[in-house]
Protein backbone atom coordinates (compact mmCIF):
# COMPACT_ATOMS: atom_id res chain seq x y z
CA UNK A 1 0.00 0.00 0.00
CA UNK A 2 1.66 3.22 -1.12
CA UNK A 3 -0.40 5.65 0.98
CA UNK A 4 -1.26 4.67 4.52
CA UNK A 5 -4.86 3.56 5.02
CA UNK A 6 -5.19 5.88 8.01
CA UNK A 7 -4.33 8.88 5.83
CA UNK A 8 -6.72 7.73 3.08
CA UNK A 9 -9.73 7.33 5.36
CA UNK A 10 -9.12 10.58 7.24
CA UNK A 11 -8.69 12.58 4.03
CA UNK A 12 -11.83 10.98 2.57
CA UNK A 13 -14.09 11.90 5.49
CA UNK A 14 -12.45 15.29 5.90
CA UNK A 15 -12.97 16.46 2.31
CA UNK A 16 -15.32 14.19 0.32
CA UNK A 17 -18.20 16.69 0.62
CA UNK A 18 -16.18 19.70 -0.63
CA UNK A 19 -13.75 18.25 -3.15
CA UNK A 20 -15.06 15.94 -5.92
CA UNK A 21 -11.48 14.78 -6.59
CA UNK A 22 -11.43 13.12 -3.17
CA UNK A 23 -14.21 10.79 -4.32
CA UNK A 24 -12.22 9.90 -7.46
CA UNK A 25 -8.89 9.61 -5.64
CA UNK A 26 -9.94 7.65 -2.56
CA UNK A 27 -13.17 5.75 -3.36
CA UNK A 28 -12.96 2.54 -5.39
CA UNK A 29 -15.25 2.56 -8.49
CA UNK A 30 -16.92 -0.63 -7.17
CA UNK A 31 -17.27 0.76 -3.63
CA UNK A 32 -20.13 -0.41 -1.46
CA UNK A 33 -21.13 1.11 1.87
CA UNK A 34 -23.59 -0.36 4.35
CA UNK A 35 -24.69 2.51 6.60
CA UNK A 36 -26.75 2.05 9.75
CA UNK A 37 -27.93 5.58 10.47
CA UNK A 38 -30.44 7.06 12.87
CA UNK A 39 -32.96 6.99 9.99
CA UNK A 40 -32.38 3.35 9.07
CA UNK A 41 -30.25 1.13 6.86
CA UNK A 42 -28.78 2.54 3.64
CA UNK A 43 -26.93 0.49 1.04
CA UNK A 44 -24.79 2.78 -1.10
CA UNK A 45 -22.55 2.35 -4.14
CA UNK A 46 -20.01 4.75 -5.67
CA UNK A 47 -22.69 6.87 -7.37
CA UNK A 48 -24.85 7.03 -4.23
CA UNK A 49 -21.90 8.14 -2.11
CA UNK A 50 -20.91 10.72 -4.70
CA UNK A 51 -24.46 12.14 -4.84
CA UNK A 52 -24.65 12.20 -1.03
CA UNK A 53 -21.34 14.10 -0.86
CA UNK A 54 -22.63 16.76 -3.27
CA UNK A 55 -25.85 17.12 -1.26
CA UNK A 56 -23.98 17.33 2.03
CA UNK A 57 -21.54 19.92 0.71
CA UNK A 58 -24.39 22.29 -0.15
CA UNK A 59 -26.30 21.82 3.11
CA UNK A 60 -23.95 23.57 5.53
CA UNK A 61 -21.98 26.79 5.75
CA UNK A 62 -19.03 24.73 7.01
CA UNK A 63 -18.36 21.25 8.30
CA UNK A 64 -15.46 20.12 10.48
CA UNK A 65 -14.37 16.61 11.39
CA UNK A 66 -13.12 15.78 14.87
CA UNK A 67 -11.35 12.41 14.71
CA UNK A 68 -11.23 10.45 17.96
CA UNK A 69 -9.34 7.41 16.72
CA UNK A 70 -8.11 5.68 13.57
CA UNK A 71 -6.93 2.06 13.67
CA UNK A 72 -5.45 0.07 10.81
CA UNK A 73 -4.87 -3.65 10.59
CA UNK A 74 -3.67 -4.79 7.19
CA UNK A 75 -6.11 -3.62 4.53
CA UNK A 76 -8.85 -2.71 7.05
CA UNK A 77 -9.16 0.72 8.62
CA UNK A 78 -11.50 1.92 11.36
CA UNK A 79 -12.30 5.58 12.04
CA UNK A 80 -14.27 7.08 14.94
CA UNK A 81 -15.23 10.73 14.47
CA UNK A 82 -17.79 13.50 14.95
CA UNK A 83 -18.91 16.05 12.39
CA UNK A 84 -19.45 19.60 13.63
CA UNK A 85 -21.36 22.03 11.40
CA UNK A 86 -22.22 25.66 10.95
CA UNK A 87 -25.67 25.84 9.38
CA UNK A 88 -26.56 28.26 6.62
CA UNK A 89 -29.23 29.74 8.90
CA UNK A 90 -26.79 30.25 11.79
CA UNK A 91 -23.25 30.44 10.38
CA UNK A 92 -21.75 31.87 13.61
CA UNK A 93 -22.55 28.86 15.80
CA UNK A 94 -20.83 25.49 15.42
CA UNK A 95 -22.85 22.51 16.61
CA UNK A 96 -22.10 18.78 16.68
CA UNK A 97 -24.07 17.03 13.92
CA UNK A 98 -23.42 13.29 14.34
CA UNK A 99 -21.02 10.68 15.66
CA UNK A 100 -19.68 8.03 13.28
CA UNK A 101 -17.74 4.80 13.34
CA UNK A 102 -16.73 3.37 9.96
CA UNK A 103 -14.81 0.26 8.99
CA UNK A 104 -13.42 0.10 5.45
CA UNK A 105 -11.53 -2.52 3.51
CA UNK A 106 -9.04 -1.00 1.09
CA UNK A 107 -8.11 -2.31 -2.32
CA UNK A 108 -5.24 -0.70 -4.24
CA UNK A 109 -5.24 2.37 -1.94
CA UNK A 110 -8.99 2.95 -2.39
CA UNK A 111 -11.92 2.49 -0.04
CA UNK A 112 -13.79 -0.53 -1.41
CA UNK A 113 -16.12 -2.10 1.14
CA UNK A 114 -17.40 -0.18 4.14
CA UNK A 115 -19.69 -0.49 7.13
CA UNK A 116 -20.67 2.70 8.92
CA UNK A 117 -22.78 3.47 11.96
CA UNK A 118 -23.92 6.97 12.87
CA UNK A 119 -25.94 8.60 15.59
CA UNK A 120 -27.18 12.17 15.83
CA UNK A 121 -25.24 14.22 18.35
CA UNK A 122 -27.07 15.58 21.35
Amino acid sequence: MSEQGKEIIEKFYECFYTDPDVIKNYLHPDAELTWNSSTGLRLMNYNDISAFAAEMGGSYESLRIDVTKIIQEGEEVVIDFTYHVNTIENPDEEIPLAHFIAIWKLEKDKLKSGHQISQLAD
